[in-house]
């Protein structure tokens, strides 16, 4: 074994007993000794046993380790320590920023177990709550976690959007100067508005092919040229690209092939023939198909709707007549209630908030007592008369217990409009637990809406398994409203399973989970994962009027 793996033990053994409140003099001669062995000009695994203490910052104690390492291949207190911490508390210690103390708050007193839960944490700006955080470390913090993310070559579509529109930009300017009668756009999974990019497509149909290539070799891109006229490089944020040359007759048709899923492309043009087309419009229509939107090209029964002219028609941005579950400072939130609602009011044009700040067993999130449950009511009812015709909407975000139940009585519950079930903790236990757990939540008669129903954290946390057509049978029997929250990190309901909560006759609701007035922007993110869903207007809760609404949480009192 070389120094730097025995080195990097120790450092992991340092920071776990600092983590675990050991003896500060045995972490720091522990720390001191992974120093002194990195910087060693010779191995220290070629030296007899007997003269290992006697090298510089070692000494008997840090001896026995370093002899036990190369020996069995690992510590025994070192795997002690590790089978006393989650995984995810070993994997910040490698974050920079952040020492094993600070990880030791994440942990302990925000009850944060994973870096997705800490990025969230991070967007929700609860992490300057914490002590010995500030606004610099925690966006500190958040562009490591980014980095790292990034690096795995996925990344959330709304960590996509900015970075493909610039180059789209750059791209257009300089094929234009090049072939000012090219045409360009972007394909794949990012025109169809999937919610993880792994790649993103371009697709460049130029009068003048040959001199695009060889441009597009000498751009300061990195493009290389993988197959004839197709062309890859990986951005300096780590995000994949891959550019298709294509002959400008064919530009449409392979447009489309570049699109929609295979099973799409397949079944589509199985009807409408493979030769040049003026548009997509008219691939479908030879077809005898209606228009498909991009983001319903996944090859599930979109054809077979298109063709029966039974297509839904998606629900846009501005169908939306309010927000509904969203945080102010009373909670987790960065921005006063007032503020939040004004937004809402006079920038986004909307006709309601629903205010859901979190439940009293939150407390790691400043959660609302039964005593702040109350004067928050009343700073409502004065904000009402002042704002009105605006209404912002009693609610809360009540945590589902372990056992399903939510976490105030029924004389509390009741002073609510409105009320959204979530779990937020004990993440961890078997499908059928899972599942009865937001069984009997959703049977609770004061639960509105069901609140992202998996937890899951894209890209750092699975969601919890559960049993979804159980899951979601059960909010039509009992008429409770599914989320789909809007953060892009959740998005979830997941956009599979809305097709399934639509036939059972569910209603869903587009929730950004704001906890700041900027957050409420997340709402188109949730709009777009819902068209893919194939959500409509009318089958979605927030794109009711105030008159609607108002009526819909009046009939759901008990």
């Amino acid at each position: 074994m070389e120094n730097k793996p025995i080195a990097r033990t120790l450092r992991l053994l340092s920071q776990l007993m600092e983590l675990h409140n050991e003896n500060p003099f045995k972490i720091k001669s522990v720390a001191n000794a992974a120093f002194k062995i990195d910087k060693l000009p010779f191995a220290i695994s070629s030296k007899p046993i007997s003269e290992i203490d006697k090298i510089d910052g070692v000494g008997k104690s840090i001896a026995a380790k370093v002899v036990e390492l190369l020996e069995t291949g690992t510590i025994v207190e070192l795997e002690t320590l590790l089978s006393q911490t989650p995984p995810g508390i070993v994997e910040m210690l490698a974050i920079k920023g952040i020492g094993p103390k600070k990880i030791g708050i994440i942990w302990n007193d925000l009850h944060i177990e994973s870096i997705g839960e800490l990025y969230y944490a991070c967007n929700e700006n609860r992490l300057i709550e914490a002590k010995g955080f500030g606004l610099k470390t925690q966006e500190e913090i958040k562009k490591v976690i980014e980095f790292k993310m990034a690096a795995s070559g996925k990344f959330l579509y709304a960590q996509a959007e900015p970075i493909v529109n610039d180059l789209h930009e750059k791209l257009s300017v300089w094929l234009t100067q090049i072939d000012h009668e090219c045409l360009f756009a972007v394909a794949g999974e990012y025109r169809r508005l999937c919610e993880i990019i792994e790649e993103v497509v371009l697709v460049v149909g130029p009068e003048t092919p040959d001199i695009i290539a060889t441009e597009l070799i000498n751009l300061e891109l990195g493009f290389v040229e993988a197959s004839p006229n197709i062309f890859s490089t990986q951005l300096e944020n780590g995000l994949n690209i891959k550019l298709f040359i294509v002959p400008k007759i064919n530009f449409y048709l392979d447009y489309f092939r570049l699109t929609g899923s295979e099973t799409h492309v397949d079944q589509v043009l199985a009807l409408a023939g493979d030769h040049p087309f003026k548009n997509e419009e008219e691939i479908y229509a030879k077809a005898g198909l209606d228009f498909i939107a991009p983001e319903l090209r996944e090859g599930l029964n979109e054809v077979q709707l298109a063709k029966e002219h039974q297509l839904p028609i998606l629900i846009t941005d501005s169908d939306l007549k309010g927000s509904l579950h969203n945080h102010s400072d009373w909670s987790d939130g960065v921005h006063t209630l007032e503020e939040m609602a004004l937004y809402c009011r006079d920038v986004l044009k909307l006709d309601y908030l629903g205010m859901c700040d979190h439940s009293k067993s939150a407390f790691y999130a400043n959660g609302l007592n039964e005593q702040r449950v109350y004067a928050q009511h009343q700073q409502i009812n004065e904000l009402n008369q002042k704002l009105a015709p605006f209404k912002i909407f009693k609610g809360i975000e009540s945590d589902i217990l372990y056992d399903g139940s939510l976490d105030y009585s029924d004389d509390i519950l009741k002073t609510f409009d409105f009320v959204v079930a979530s779990v937020h903790t004990q993440l961890k236990m078997t499908e059928e637990k899972a599942t009865e757990r937001l069984l009997k939540a959703i049977e609770n008669p004061y639960t509105t809406i069901l609140g992202h129903p998996t937890g899951r954290l894209l890209l750092s946390r699975k969601g919890y398994e559960i049993d979804y057509k159980k899951v979601i049978d059960a909010c039509a029997a009992n008429g409770v409203v599914i989320e789909i929250n809007a953060n892009p990190l959740r998005l979830d309901l997941d956009w599979r399973w809305h097709r399934y909560a639509l036939e059972k006759g569910v209603l869903l609701a587009i929730n950004p989970d704001a906890h700041r007035k900027e957050g409420f922007l997340d709402m188109r993110y949730g709009v777009m994962v819902a068209r893919k869903g194939g959500l409509t207007a009318e089958k979605c809760l927030n794109a009711f009027s105030l008159t609607e609404i108002t009526d819909f949480f009046a009939s759901k009192k008990p």
